[in-house]
């Protein structure tokens, strides 16, 4: 939350510290003209104070211990004693308050650590570094938030996507059990497709995982090397679905997981293919040197998509119900993985729809020092 700016604490304490020793001198001046007045004795006092004391002062100033036994330590003992009370009483209110957004900092992470990631601090006030610290505690709980319930949702529709083959492979096997005459051939191929599809899913599940996970020992990488194997790879299913695949990669060296940025532009570059138009798409695939940085860009022909439907294309298990689809759709997976493989790279993934339809797919990953 954005904050005025305010005096730090170290500052405040200084000052309250530098505000009691001005006041303690001034009460001991106020004493020292009282005990100097005509008159003014503390002869009552003296019997408190030990005779050793007495005979100290009298033999560093001789000769004038009597004037300062009767009024300056009199009147300075009275002044300190009571800076004394009046400093701990005055020092633990002011601690109390100064230490009281720590209360609240404590009270907010025991509320954690029972399991609620929805609290908030909110700490009022200018800006210091309690504060400063209270924001970023509620900045680190609301990212937490937000990807635990992420995950939430990830487990949910993985689950769910696990069960459908699972569940159709029952369903076909308790009817080939009960009925012993249906066409075997037809059935294990049937189930074939369903458990291909299912370690499809299951494979897709693992290189998100590795992606968010960073499990990968970082080398250099061109990315025009990647790029002419994804369109070399996938260019008999693009010839299949009548389709033009272009690719123009110019030398892009990242840092990174080989093995991680093939797969993101695979995903890329088969997305591009399978979410075209029926006939005579196009696909182009580009690479791009930048300072400090590599593009790696795919662009497809297709139809018009609205603007609110391309932040829900990078989300897991979203295929995107306004896209042209196919029985090589895939697993509503392929953005996802190659958003988290980009974020594992340092890098940003950009979705811009063309003017003529279709989709603009960019990554921008950091460039690479190593030669």
């Amino acid at each position: 939350m954005g904050r005025e700016p305010g005096l730090s604490v170290r500052l405040k304490l200084t000052l309250s510290y530098a505000g009691f020793l001005a006041l303690a001198g001034f009460l001991m001046l106020v004493a020292v003209w009282f005990a100097g007045r005509p008159g003014q004795s503390f002869d009552f006092l003296l019997r408190y104070i030990p005779d050793a004391v007495i005979r100290t002062v009298g033999e560093l100033v001789p000769g004038r211990s009597s004037f300062l036994l009767r009024a300056i330590a009199p009147a300075a003992a009275i002044a300190l004693a009571f800076l004394l009370v009046f400093g701990l009483l005055g020092g633990w209110i002011l601690a109390g308050r100064m230490l009281a957004p720590l209360t609240r900092l404590t009270d907010a992470v025991r509320l954690v650590g029972t399991g609620s990631l929805s609290h908030r601090i909110q700490l009022p006030g200018r800006k210091d570094e309690f504060r400063e610290l209270a924001d970023a505690f509620d900045a680190m709980l609301e990212r937490i938030e937000a990807q635990v319930g992420e995950q939430r949702r990830f487990a949910a529709n993985a689950s769910h996507e696990l069960r459908t083959p699972l569940a159709i492979t029952r369903t076909l096997l308790d009817v080939a059990r009960t009925d012993p005459a249906r066409d075997a051939s037809a059935l294990i191929e049937r189930l074939h497709v369903i458990n291909a599809r299912a370690i499809d899913l299951t494979e897709a599940l693992l290189v998100l995982s590795r992606a968010e996970q960073r499990s990968f020992t970082p080398v250099v990488v061109d990315l025009s090397l990647l790029a002419d194997e994804a369109t070399e790879t996938l260019l008999p299913l693009a010839e299949a679905r009548g389709l033009t695949l272009e690719s123009a990669a110019d030398r892009a060296l990242a840092f990174g997981s080989q093995a991680l940025l093939l797969q993101m532009t695979m995903n890329l570059v088969h997305n591009a293919i399978v979410h075209n138009l029926p006939e005579r798409g196009a696909v182009w695939v580009t690479t791009r040197a930048e300072q400090g940085c590599v593009v790696l860009t795919v662009e497809n022909t297709g139809v018009a998509l609205a603007a609110q439907l391309l932040s829900t294309l990078v989300e897991p298990f979203q295929r995107g119900t306004e896209r042209i689809r196919s029985d090589h759709a895939g697993v509503g997976l392929g953005l996802a993985i190659v958003k988290s493989i980009a974020q594992a790279h340092d890098g940003v993934l950009t979705l811009k729809p063309r003017s003529g339809g279709g989709l603009r797919v960019s990554v921008e990953l950091p460039a690479s020092t190593l030669l």
